[in-house]
């Protein structure tokens, strides 16, 4: 599945990257620590995190993740989304929580590890 499907398929808000949803999602990693992301991510996952700030881009460019999906309705913060947009990375965001997001990957057949 690529970011555009799972985009239509769950409803996501884009925050950044949408000329770049065309990339296929090879997994899925659900953390709020980026230690944890930078240890047990793995290129071309999709990111489930409630965390805004800057240092997510820098992870997601570090470890080639498809995209960040913010939860909880966050929205990232200026900085975040100059520096998502400076570097590619597509920030996308859901209202629900981490847990019910994880689920519906899970269902849509995105699988973690």
């Amino acid at each position: 599945m690529n970011l555009d499907e799972l985009v239509d398929r769950l409803d996501l808000k884009i925050h950044t990257g949408g000329r770049d949803l065309a990339r296929t999602i090879g997994g899925g990693y659900a953390s709020d620590l980026l230690s944890d992301v930078i240890a047990h991510g793995r290129k071309d996952d999709l990111w489930v995190t409630l965390q805004i700030h800057p240092n997510i881009v820098a992870v997601a460019v570090l470890k080639e993740l498809a995209a960040i999906l913010l939860v909880n309705g966050r929205e990232p913060s200026a900085e975040t989304v100059e520096r998502a947009e400076k570097e590619r990375v597509p920030i996308l965001g859901s209202p629900l929580s981490a847990f019910e997001c994880a689920g519906r990957l899970y269902g849509l057949g995105i699988k973690g590890h």
